[in-house]
């Protein structure tokens, strides 16, 4: 008999038996229905009517008990749920017994939260008195929930709902669960919480524990505040904050996973667990509104740890995006100008949203563009105009200088007026504390540097921005770090006449508008000036600018109207690609065997964010276990943005310098991953893609290889080599005392003739030509030229790898 063994089954020596056996008493009338047939939802509800609560009441307590899940009867939680949700007179006892039930499904994960969640809904209707007396069953709940494996969305409201409840009947209770009991970045939290033991840290970890979004209202906010300083717990928040930025992280052997579907054979290591992860969101914001301006080393460090890809850590996008939204808030220019680094160094598409979202808000407040928060939060580091702070240490002077747009040194002078690099031991012993913070600030520096750098360059592409001439002059002419940068490139000054002119310097009497100079833009003969003007002075831009490549749209492109096949059909190294890809800033799934992982798309913002490029890519073969070796190339199609959405535009309606700037972008991905120029090649044997290896090493030349080309023109009659040098067509013409040689300008590998046979010559060998000024950094250019003075004096190489294959019969 079915009510025997549930009976039997209700006797558990707990408190509780006599209120299971009434209530299966009182539904006898249901258990005897399933001793025949299973009923319906619907003859359930049929049976109660004209019964009261008390009758109402036991039905749902005897289904519960009766085994909704294990006996099949899943389909029956909704008709308990109903049951509760519309009758009234919860005693606590029948509530601890629901409650009790619940828990006998703590392994069953979403079977737990359901149930849990039925029980809840009769416990939310017990008064202040019923919720004392079931306060030790509610408490029992709570911590088996803390530990169960459930949904992060199921998770959420069932812990507010029992925090909620137990909260009435007793303030001080911080719930099993929610402060990590060994987690080293909770410490100052336990220790503060064990301290001041009571009603005001038990409502604070709450409260931090309450915070599930990634920006939180103003009322939480306020009220944070308010509850860390009736806790005493600014103190421990920053604790908190600066452990999780700097502090050693978990380790899965040791604490085990982050996640408790992560296999326990994984080592791996992590900031915070999973379960702990609003608890920790809850401290960056708590410790950042009651701490401030000091706050933010903290919050960077954290984003860069949490949110990067290459982090030795397992990435916590929630984490790191707690940190980047809290940064908005901390009214500092210190803390603007680090979201605008770590747009440069942050890859993550999400993050770099969220970075986006959190300047737009900080603007706003200002009334001003993003784009000129940005540029007006870049720190000036305590530099004077000239780039250059100097401090006295001990009988030393220390000088930290920007000495061009990708060089800062901090150099020591003494009595004799010659500077050193390295710190005298004078200065080691006498000042330690002022010299390690003169190379920290030397560090950031250099950061902001390089922020400022790619910041201007991704400007490029943007032709609609310009800038009144004093608020140029400003934020970037005049600035300390970014005139820097400014200084070396070439502007656009408009005049009162309307006409625009192009120089490095301003005009003497000021003008009217600036915007960046582009060589799209700009006639033939003017480019030529420019280049030549810049070999002449020996001037090295921060980014090739003069020398920048041009990409025009060609009549083919016209024709297929939405898409370009320029650079389809190579063959590429995939994990360079990616990497290449992530390194300027596009967005890119990651090939592999997965779904979705066969079609590889790559996504680049242009144009302020107002376009993007889209680059198709796709395993080259089928032949790999996770990801593969080699990808194969596709088309090139370009969206214009819309709000939110993006909609696909023939490229003929794509801006000029979107259009040369993408495909400039494309052409990189592709000249540097492609297996063309991968020197060693040619000795795989018959290889399947010898074919396509033998063309592309050696095929005409793209853009970039051309602006080589133009380079060379004008770096060659200024070598050592220029008498046994020259250019003809795709080739840089060697003349040797052996052989003479052909090096292809855009791959760089090398012929010789009379037959045209390869020469291998593995980059790093011998490097030559190191002290030839370059007016822009090119890995390609620095390979042709090194070969080019190797070969030269082809008498005199000892390499025995390419002595055999000048001389064959060696």
């Amino acid at each position: 008999m079915l009510y025997d063994t549930l009976a039997a089954e209700a006797r558990r020596n707990d408190g509780l038996d006599g209120v299971r056996l009434a209530a299966l008493d009182r539904a006898r009338w249901l258990i005897d229905l399933f001793l025949h047939r299973r009923p319906s939802e619907t003859e359930i509800r049929l049976e109660l009517e004209g019964r009261g609560d008390p009758e109402a009441r036991a039905a749902a307590i005897a289904l519960m008990l009766s085994g909704v899940v294990e006996h099949g009867l899943l389909t029956y939680r909704f008709a308990v749920s109903a049951l509760v949700a519309r009758t009234g007179g919860w005693t606590p006892g029948e509530v601890a017994v629901m409650l009790c039930r619940a828990c006998d499904f703590a392994e069953a994960g979403h079977e737990f939260a359901d149930m849990l969640g039925i029980a809840l809904n009769a416990a939310e209707r017990l008064d202040a008195d019923g919720c004392r007396e079931a306060a030790p069953w509610l408490r029992h709940a709570s911590g088996r929930f803390a530990l169960a494996d459930v949904a992060a969305e199921d998770r959420r409201s069932i812990t507010k709902r029992l925090w909620a409840l137990i909260e009435k009947v007793d303030e001080a209770h911080v719930p099993e669960g929610l402060l990590p009991v060994y987690d080293a970045w909770a410490a100052p939290l336990r220790d503060r919480t064990r301290e001041a033991a009571g009603t005001e840290p038990a409502r604070f970890l709450r409260h931090l524990a309450a915070l599930s979004a990634p920006r939180p209202s103003g009322k939480w906010q306020r009220s944070c505040v308010s509850l860390a300083d009736e806790a005493g717990a600014r103190d421990a928040v920053a604790g908190c904050l600066r452990i999780l930025a700097e502090g050693d992280p978990l380790c899965s052997r040791e604490a085990g996973g982050h996640a408790d579907w992560m296999p326990g054979n994984y080592h791996h290591h992590y900031l915070v667990h999973q379960s702990h992860g609003d608890l920790a969101r809850g401290v960056v914001w708590a410790a950042t509104l009651t701490g401030g301006p000091e706050t933010v080393p903290w919050l960077v460090a954290l984003a860069l740890r949490a949110g990067a890809s290459r982090s030795e850590f397992v990435q916590d996008l929630k984490l790191a995006g707690a940190a980047i939204n809290a940064l908005a808030v901390v009214e500092d220019p210190s803390a603007l100008a680090e979201l605008g680094r770590l747009q440069t160094k942050i890859k993550d598409r999400a993050l770099r949203k969220q970075i986006g979202t959190a300047l737009r808000t900080a603007a706003g407040r200002q009334g001003i563009t993003p784009e000129q928060l940005v540029e007006r939060s870049v720190p000036a580091h305590g530099l004077g105009p000239d780039g250059v702070l100097e401090r006295r240490l001990g009988g030393y002077v220390a000088r930290v200088s920007v000495e061009d747009a990708a060089t800062v040194r901090l150099t020591f002078t003494g009595e004799g007026g010659r500077p050193v690099r390295t710190a005298p031991a004078a200065v080691k012993d006498g000042s330690p504390d002022e010299l390690k913070e003169l190379k920290a600030l030397a560090k950031e520096i250099r950061g902001t540097l390089s922020g400022v750098r790619a910041r201007i360059e991704a400007m490029m592409s943007d032709g609609a921005r310009v800038w009144p001439f004093a608020e140029w002059r400003e934020h970037y002419r005049d600035h300390p770090v970014t005139g820097v940068v400014a200084r070396g490139l070439i502007w656009e000054f408009r005049g009162e006449d309307g006409a625009w002119r192009a120089a490095m310097e301003a005009p003497d009497g000021g003008a009217a508008e600036v915007r960046l100079w582009h060589p799209a833009r700009a006639a033939v003969d003017e480019v030529r000036a420019w280049r030549e003007r810049l070999m002449d002075g020996r001037v090295r831009q921060p980014f090739k600018q003069a020398f920048r490549e041009i990409y025009l749209l060609t009549p083919a492109e016209e024709e297929t109207g939405t898409y370009s096949n320029r650079f389809a059909a190579h063959i590429v190294h995939y994990r360079r690609l990616y990497a290449l890809i992530k390194e300027r800033g596009w967005q890119a799934n990651f090939l592999g065997t997965y779904d979705g992982g066969f079609n590889g798309e790559a996504r680049g913002e242009f144009g302020g964010g107002e376009w993007r490029a889209c680059f198709y890519h796709e395993p080259a073969s089928d032949a790999y276990d996770y990801a593969p070796e080699h990808a194969a190339t596709d088309q090139v199609r370009f969206e214009r943005g819309q709000g939110r959405r993006w909609t696909e535009a023939p490229v003929a309606e794509v801006p000029p310098l979107v259009f040369s700037e993408a495909m400039r972008d494309v052409d990189l991905f592709v000249g540097v991953t492609s297996i063309a120029a991968d020197a060693e090649w040619a000795d795989r044997g018959e290889d399947r893609y010898r074919a396509y290896w033998r063309r592309e090493a050696f095929g005409g030349l793209s853009a970039s290889a051309e602006v080589r080309r133009a380079a060379l023109e004008r770096i060659l009659p200024r070598t050592k080599i220029a008498g046994r040098c020259s250019l003809d067509g795709r080739y840089l013409v060697v003349r040797g005392d052996l052989r003479t040689y052909k090096i292809h300008l855009g791959s760089a590998n090398v012929l010789m003739e009379p037959d045209d046979a390869y020469l291998c010559i593995v980059q790093g060998a011998r490097r030559g030509g190191g002290a030839v000024f370059l007016p822009f950094e090119d890995e390609r250019l620095s390979l042709i030229l090194s070969k080019a003075f190797l070969l030269a004096a082809d008498a005199r190489i000892t390499d025995e790898t390419i002595l055999r294959q000048l001389s064959p019969s060696r």
